[in-house]
């Protein structure tokens, strides 16, 4: 309740009159620093919103200035991109055997095609390239269409079954779906088409079968074919997986995967990069 202003005996500063149990509450003023610095602040503010881009209860201001994080952003990857334009160019009309051989071009071109991996790969391939089911493994030595410089390049450059007219197809028959072989025929090659990888391919009707209807493609003893992407039965690499079950349904239905063409996507210095830095990553051939 309130009482008569006192004044304290220990700070020697007046109460408010105000006591509550005993306990008598002190008039401190704020101190005049704080003021300051309080308006100091809020001159701060008024200034950057007049110079600077703000959001207002009107709506937004670009400020007197003209600055913005989107022009700064602007101006910094215009001033990257002129200060690799040269090693682009260099890159975009080189050889692919004369950048693997040039220790400047190399890192360079190493380390634009982590980073267009990242951006454009990943998502398919993995971030670290090990690849998921339907999506090959690049850290091995297999390649479907050849582990050459120039074949991983125009495999990059114009995809996989896709509308480019230079694109790389292939495409293996739905043996169960178009009834071209019965379910009994199926089964039995499949566990031929298994035994490959095998030390001794197995023996039995799988191998007649197979001989009829498979070795066009992958070949007599199944080592596949990298002119039309037909992959080797010989090396436990499986891309659909190596289970009895997977490979069934591979003959029955096929399968079909695609991927992107990049060329009119990413400019020659980066598919060139991507392909030397894909290369690296299983050996090459």
């Amino acid at each position: 309740m309130p009482t008569k202003i006192e004044k304290d005996i220990v700070s020697g500063q007046d109460t408010t009159g105000h006591e509550w149990d005993g306990i008598k509450e002190l008039d401190t003023p704020v101190p005049r620093w704080w003021w300051y610095t309080l308006w100091a602040t809020v001159v701060f503010a008024a200034v950057y919103v007049v110079l600077y881009p703000a959001i207002l209860p009107g709506g937004a201001t670009p400020g007197i200035l003209g600055w913005s994080q989107y022009k700064v952003l602007a101006e910094d990857q215009a001033a990257a991109s002129s200060a690799q334009k040269g090693m682009r160019d260099k890159i975009a009309g080189a050889d692919l055997a004369v950048i693997s051989s040039d220790a400047d071009m190399l890192n360079f071109a190493m380390a634009g095609g982590r980073a267009a991996f990242g951006d454009n790969c990943a998502p398919c391939h993995g971030s670290g390239a090990q690849g998921f089911v339907g999506y090959p493994n690049l850290n091995d030595d297999e390649w479907l269409w050849g582990g050459k410089l120039e074949d991983i390049t125009t495999t990059i450059r114009y995809g996989i079954r896709t509308t480019h007219e230079d694109s790389r197809s292939s495409e293996m028959p739905a043996f169960g779906v178009d009834e071209m072989l019965d379910a009994k025929q199926i089964d039995a090659v499949a566990d031929y088409a298994l035994s490959l990888s095998s030390s001794s391919p197995a023996v039995g009707p799988g191998a007649a079968i197979y001989e009829e209807n498979c070795v066009a493609c992958h070949g007599d003893t199944g080592q596949g074919d990298k002119e039309q992407g037909a992959p080797s039965l010989k090396d436990k690499v499986w891309l659909y997986g190596g289970d009895k079950a997977t490979v069934v349904q591979t003959i029955n239905g096929s399968r079909k995967g695609v991927m992107p063409a990049w060329a009119g996507r990413l400019d020659e210095a980066t598919i060139r990069s991507l392909a030397v830095y894909v290369h690296s990553l299983g050996g090459g051939k």
